[in-house]
């Protein structure tokens, strides 16, 4: 299979898809669709690369890093425990969240708090079960936490997000790092400086560094470098006036995957060596020590773990404005399991999984089953002439924002997730049921 499939995924010679040894048919008729498929042994394999390679390129020069998983991208108490049992960390934003990671079993030394706009239950939270850093996010969250961490008698953990201004990403939605949007403390503005003086004389504030991310889906290593440089100038400016280092700093992540034949990901490897070099350019320029570093490689652990299997209902001919044909083909789920095709324009590809097709390949379109003329879930993508009602479809790339994004739009129910490994599968996260969305509808009385 190409490279947008998890490492495991094979054709069987009935035709049908395998992933870590389990016949998809068998997945579908066992637990239904849509479903999501997670690949253990690809995530696991992900999560080992980053860590390894990372390790090793920043050893070189002596120093530490750590690489936190997205917990926004695909989080269960499972998914955490596998994390944890690979060394790395976990980024969370939400209270949500930080119980999930903490019910899997992440130590909360190892939990990074991130949001914008964290409430006071959230703050609190974190501090009481001692999470490793806050990421504060304005001057009002310094103020609040400070005051909290002073109720609670203890000192909390923080770094101040930094807006860089560097440029990165695709979509302008998951570009993080301009000065028109909603993260961070500008650093051309002054408004970063200004924070880490606040956090630094707080009474109740422990001040460890500095955090940035400049975008996701992001190829270019040069982004990474130009960032960096501007950290550990902000850095080497701050120890300089107040004579305080700053023990970490936080370089993002935002690594491209490829959702289709026709796009790049960003290898770990490169990665790791060319974003260790750019920091030890950087360093050699603005002077100052190595701290430790951190990174948050988001869907580029989860994103080519996972498939989405659908079933397909109706399939339609249509005729286009140019004389052309497209082929509609209608599966059981749609934007409720997958909104990024229409919150981002994201491309993905599909491929019939139950069997193999000599059939001509139609121009075509996977969409849902809602009442949304957008609910696409692959815009286009060749598929035979006979694919038709009850074959499965298999979508790769969607290990990430799948299911953390899903909804019950249309009182849609939300596919499980299943973990696939070794030729046997259990469910991470269970399929919704009816009962579940009437246990929260108050019925009238």
């Amino acid at each position: 299979m190409s490279k947008v499939w998890s490492a495991s995924v094979e054709r069987s010679r009935e035709g049908a898809l395998t992933v870590g040894g389990v016949d998809v048919r068998t997945l579908a008729a066992e637990y239904g669709t849509p479903l999501y498929v997670v690949d253990e042994a690809d995530m696991r394999s992900r999560a080992a690369a980053f860590r390894d390679h990372f390790s090793a390129a920043f050893g070189r020069k002596g120093a530490g890093i750590d690489v936190y998983y997205a917990g926004k991208a695909f989080l269960c108490s499972q998914v955490a425990r596998w994390m944890r049992e690979e060394d790395l960390c976990v980024d969370v934003a939400s209270l949500g969240e930080l119980e999930i990671a903490l019910r899997g079993g992440m130590q909360p030394a190892r939990i990074g708090l991130h949001g914008n706009n964290k409430s006071d239950a959230e703050l609190r939270r974190a501090l009481e079960v001692g999470v490793g850093r806050i990421i504060v996010d304005s001057f009002t969250e310094i103020e609040v936490l400070d005051a909290l961490a002073g109720e609670l008698g203890v000192k909390a953990p923080v770094l101040v997000r930094v807006t860089t201004g560097v440029h990165a990403g695709g979509h302008k939605y998951i570009a993080t790092s301009h000065e028109d949007q909603k993260f961070g403390l500008s650093l051309a503005a002054g408004a970063a400086y200004e924070a880490l003086v606040a956090c630094h004389d707080a009474a109740n504030l422990r001040l460890l560094g500095i955090h940035t991310h400049i975008g996701s889906q992001i190829l270019s290593l040069a982004a990474f470098q130009e960032s960096a440089e501007r950290m550990l100038g902000l850095r080497a400016a701050f120890t300089a006036d107040t004579g305080a280092e700053l023990t970490e700093v936080d370089l993002g992540g935002g690594y491209a995957i490829a959702y289709t034949p026709a796009e790049e990901a960003l290898d770990p490897r490169q990665a790791a060596y060319g974003i260790a070099d750019a920091v030890e350019a950087a360093v050699a320029k603005v002077g100052g020590t190595w701290p430790r570093f951190s990174i948050e490689p988001g869907r580029a652990i989860a994103g080519p773990a996972g498939m989405t299997l659908y079933t397909v209902g109706v399939v339609k001919q249509v005729q286009l404005d140019d004389g052309g044909r497209r082929q509609y083909v209608a599966v059981d789920g749609g934007m409720s399991d997958n909104m990024r095709t229409i919150t981002y324009e994201a491309h993905y590809t599909a491929t019939i999984a139950s069997r193999l097709s000599e059939a001509e390949p139609a121009l075509s379109r996977v969409v849902g089953k809602h009442c949304e003329s957008g609910d696409v879930v692959v815009s286009d993508v060749d598929l035979p002439h006979d694919i038709t009602r009850g074959d499965l479809l298999a979508v790769p790339a969607t290990g990430a924002y799948g299911r953390s994004m899903s909804n019950n739009y249309n009182a849609a129910l939300r596919p499980a997730v299943v973990a696939v490994r070794g030729g046997e599968s259990k469910v991470l996260v269970r399929r919704d049921t009816v009962q579940d969305l009437l246990n929260l509808d108050i019925p009238p009385q």
